[in-house]
């Protein structure tokens, strides 16, 4: 697949209540800090709190080459930006953007 889903990410007011509920659901492996341990046939990802609205929410993300064309090919097929880009430490960035269904996703760059 060209552009690979490649990050879950499920955001709660309760990170400990979520960590519980998902691990004992899926038999998630999950660190401290929420990150999901995946193998090579899943893509990876975290439970976590921003302490804002949001509070809930559950986006998923696709890795693409490039985010301002990605993001910038969605507005022309009747998407919007709705977040970013946003650099990250170590050189990745993501950025979100909304289908014209209203639908949200997640777009990253980096390794």
């Amino acid at each position: 697949m060209a552009n690979p889903f490649v990050h879950v990410e499920l955001n709660t007011s309760d990170p400990e209540k979520a960590k519980a509920f998902y691990s004992k659901l899926f038999q998630w492996p999950l660190d401290a800090d929420g990150r999901i341990k995946s193998d090579d046939s899943s893509p990876g990802g975290h439970i976590n709190s921003l302490g804002h609205e949001p509070h809930h929410y559950t986006i998923f993300y696709v890795r693409v080459d490039n985010l301002q064309e990605s993001i910038s090919k969605a507005e022309s097929l009747g998407g919007k930006k709705l977040v970013g880009p946003v650099s990250l430490p170590g050189g990745d960035a993501f950025a979100w953007i909304q289908d014209p269904e209203g639908n949200t996703m997640g777009l990253y760059t980096g390794a």
